[in-house]
């Protein structure tokens, strides 16, 4: 079991259960988390400007345009 950085619930998340990368959500305070390392698990809070940012450039590349 894990806290939430933001509020301190219990998140039902296990070290098995999750791989590194993953996006994990507090079911209390809605926050979101990226799973930075699986053993010991540990979250780092997701920063919306940047994963907005990620999918933008997703995007570019999609249409072709890699400079």
């Amino acid at each position: 079991m894990v806290l939430c950085p933001e509020c301190e619930t219990d998140l039902d998340v296990e070290e098995d259960e999750v791989d590194e990368g993953e996006i994990v959500s507090c079911p209390e305070c809605g926050s979101d988390f990226e799973v930075v390392t699986v053993s010991p698990l540990e979250l780092k809070p997701v920063d919306e400007e940047d994963y907005e940012e990620e999918e933008d450039s997703e995007e570019e590349t999609e249409d072709g345009d890699y400079s």
